[in-house]
């Protein structure tokens, strides 16, 4: 079966690994404004996130693997933009370099992310998933995940406040898909929930491994996003806003649980 890849990325028009950072955006940032990168955001959930992020003060920057795309995006909000590519190692050092050079970060949102789905918009059930599927939505939904936090920890550290928010889903929750009264039991997919399963793993390990940041894993449910094919019954705004709570947390607030916008789920 072939698979499409539907992502909540963009398309990759730039195959160089240095980045760039546009910093004529986001100039009405006060120089004590909350630093944030939201990866994935020059579309969907990740630019609804960076949107409201920019209009609660802080200085976003728009991370963007095409350089058009990201730089329309960043001037659309008022933000920064740089170019990364989740995947590439190269890529992700060059941006936190860029970033680091720019003046630090405070807040990490790892939105970008990957489905892969069959002809049809049809999701890739047991029968026919393959290794190949699972690793192509790894590659961005969890080494991504880890190599941009990775990248960023050094400056995340030297933060008052630090923050990653993992854009996580309820397909993640081993408890929801096992049970038959929930829509998730319902969902056919391996690699996809697999994936975002992984990323909890990651949340709670990251957090009880830096106790000083507040890592949270999130749920922003079905949302109307290219990922699924605009399949979603959430509008972007209604799924940005357990993202931009969490980015938002107060350095006493919660760290290492699984979070949609009404409260802890169920791992």
């Amino acid at each position: 079966m072939t698979a499409n890849t539907h992502t909540n990325t963009d398309t990759n028009t730039d195959t160089s690994a240095s980045a760039h950072t546009d910093t004529s955006a986001g100039a009405h940032a006060t120089a004590t404004a909350t630093r944030t990168l939201v990866t994935g955001a020059n579309k969907g959930l990740g630019f609804e996130t960076a949107r409201r992020l920019v209009d609660a003060g802080h200085l976003v920057y728009v991370g963007s693997r095409d350089a058009e795309r990201g730089r329309r995006a960043a001037e659309r909000l008022g933000a920064r933009w740089v170019r990364i590519d989740v995947t590439d190692d190269a890529s992700v050092e060059a941006a936190a370099r860029s970033i680091e050079a720019d003046g630090g970060l405070d807040v990490l949102v790892n939105n970008a992310g990957v489905e892969s789905r069959g002809a049809g918009n049809s999701v890739i059930g047991a029968a026919d998933v393959t290794a190949e599927h699972l690793r192509e939505v790894f590659e961005t939904n969890v080494f991504g995940t880890v190599r941009v936090s990775h990248a960023f920890l050094p400056l995340l550290r030297r933060s008052a406040a630090p923050v990653i928010v993992n854009v996580s889903s309820g397909l993640a929750s081993l408890t929801r898909v096992s049970d038959g009264g929930t829509p998730a039991y319902a969902y056919p997919g391996v690699a996809y929930p697999a994936s975002k399963t992984a990323v909890n793993m990651i949340t709670v390990q990251y957090a009880k491994a830096f106790p000083d940041m507040r890592i949270n894993a999130v749920e922003p449910g079905f949302t109307r996003t290219d990922l699924n094919g605009n399949t979603g019954v959430r509008s972007v705004e209604e799924g940005a806003e357990i993202i931009v709570r969490m980015a938002r947390v107060a350095p006493d607030g919660p760290t290492g649980t699984f979070l949609d916008d009404e409260g802890p789920l169920p791992w």
